[in-house]
């Protein structure tokens, strides 16, 4: 049970480094997700902070943008890191070749991302970090892509980490504890109670009363 919120962006990276950290330790997790919804929350510091504590305890890892903008203005606004940064077309061509002792780390793909980043993670055997991930568009539910999404890449992600704000609390996970709910009142957010799995609007709501 994680019974208690981050105070700040700081603690919940030091969190979120300790249960990436505990899920390196299961070779069965080798697609690993992690999600921060602060508002206006700047995800390439983050990212770029996250890569350097894990280069600290010795985990190789490159930085993988979406696009090629995104991957142009990391290596612009971080130089000294230019030469692990790329774009998902970058690994996906035949000049570039990732060892899988490298940890990839790809930076908030989105559904227009998805023929990509699954092709991506298709033909990578190492272990991949999705960070603020969204492969799942309301408008993309219905049809075969809709129902291959659900059915096989999406279930293959394990949540190392997530801090998501609810209009009335906020839904944390912290590997290796289930899903902790909170609700926000007057002197603070309280601790609801635990899911083995991420509950859905109705048992949150259920929850609260």
């Amino acid at each position: 049970m994680a019974s208690i919120l981050p105070a700040d962006l700081r603690e919940a990276e030091s969190r979120l480094l300790k249960s990436i950290i505990e899920s390196l330790q299961n070779e069965d997790f080798n697609r690993i997700s992690i999600n921060l919804k602060f508002e206006g929350l700047r995800i390439m510091p983050v990212v770029l902070r996250l890569s350097n504590e894990l280069t600290t305890i010795s985990r190789k890892n490159c930085l993988a943008w979406p696009d090629a903008g995104g991957t142009a203005l990391a290596k612009r606004e971080y130089p000294t890191c230019a030469g692990d940064i790329y774009s998902f077309r970058d690994l996906l061509s035949e000049d570039y070749n990732i060892k899988e002792n490298t940890i990839l780390i790809a930076v908030s793909p989105q559904p227009y991302d998805y023929e990509d980043f699954i092709n991506l993670c298709d033909g990578y055997k190492g272990v991949i970090i999705m960070v603020n991930g969204r492969l799942v568009d309301s408008t993309v539910g219905i049809g075969s892509i809709g129902r291959d999404r659900n059915k096989s890449f999406l279930p293959s992600w394990h949540t190392a980490f997530s801090l998501e704000p609810l209009s009335e609390g906020a839904l944390m996970r912290e590997y290796p504890h289930d899903w902790s709910l909170f609700k926000l009142e007057q002197n603070g957010y309280r601790y609801v109670r635990d899911f083995r799995a991420k509950p859905n609007q109705e048992t949150i709501m259920e929850a609260m009363l």
